[in-house]
């Protein structure tokens, strides 16, 4: 994991409030799935809140990694320990109980995060009504869902999710890894007209090899859509790579959102109305 003092400082005031609305962390001690797709990560809750305090970052979102699967343990104590500075996001078995989302509700879960990088060989059909049954159980709570989603998932389900009245967030700037703009624009009306949410997390994960000044493009179109339906997110420890820099990437939002009242509404308005409300 990189030394939190060795980040670069962000290049403009940090808002009062400012929320990194997506971060993970691994302690020892806690079941995780079998045959994890990495090895066991550098990056405790400690090692996070030294970072956030050389960024300026007031509140965060702590969101359950595919290393722990549904048990949600770590995220829970995580949370009692953090407390009202943070919001949560599990992963759920469709069997969890209305007493145990009761219960995350209380230590201030807001969200459902779905995989559907587990479930893109599923047909379209059965991946909607797997998000209209998770929906069920998030939105009658005021929670809202979060897509972990390869960006040609989000592209099939664009006309189900036009019509979708719950609300949902897309992580990853909508994951996209290869050129289409006829999805960035549709994936754009959306943002501007439907119940969507999109994440600014990610970015070298949609970059992939190209540096990330390759996705500036698709950041300033999202926040020049409506920045009052984004949020953004660090994605640490930023696996498999703990030596980025987190706050280069905080500091994408200069490009993307140069003015301060964007960035007021990505960074604090934006997590309000989800997570802190």
């Amino acid at each position: 994991m990189r030394a939190a003092e060795t980040n670069t400082r962000p290049a403009f005031a940090m808002p009062p409030g400012a929320c990194d609305a997506h971060f993970h962390v691994f302690e020892p001690g806690y079941p995780h799935v079998p045959d994890p797709l990495y090895t066991f990560p550098d990056g405790t809750v400690e090692q996070y809140l030294t970072m956030t305090e050389a960024l300026g970052i007031q509140r965060m979102v702590l969101v359950q990694p595919t290393f722990y699967g549904t048990d949600n343990s770590l995220l829970a104590d995580a949370l009692k320990r953090l407390g009202p500075r943070c919001g949560g996001v599990v992963r759920i078995e469709e069997d969890t109980t209305d007493a145990e989302l009761d219960a995350f509700h209380e230590i201030g879960v807001r969200a459902i995060r779905l995989d559907l990088f587990a479930r893109a060989s599923w047909p379209t059909g059965e991946i909607i009504a797997y998000i209209r049954r998770m929906a069920a159980r998030a939105t009658p709570r005021g929670w809202h869902l979060q897509f972990y989603t390869p960006g040609t998932i989000v592209r099939d389900l664009l006309p189900f999710l036009a019509d979708l009245e719950d609300t949902f967030v897309i992580d990853h700037l909508g994951y996209m890894t290869e050129a289409d703009p006829d999805f960035e624009r549709r994936l754009l009306a959306l943002l501007r007209q439907g119940s969507c949410w999109i994440k600014l997390s990610g970015a070298y994960r949609v970059a992939k090899d190209k540096p990330l000044s390759s996705v500036a493009p698709w950041g300033r179109a999202l926040v020049t859509t409506r920045p009052d339906r984004l949020i953004w997110g660090s994605d640490w420890p930023h696996l498999p790579d703990g030596q980025r820099d987190t706050g280069e990437i905080l500091n994408l939002l200069a490009d993307w959102a140069p003015a301060a009242e964007a960035r007021q509404t990505i960074l604090v308005d934006g997590p309000n109305r989800l997570f802190f409300s």
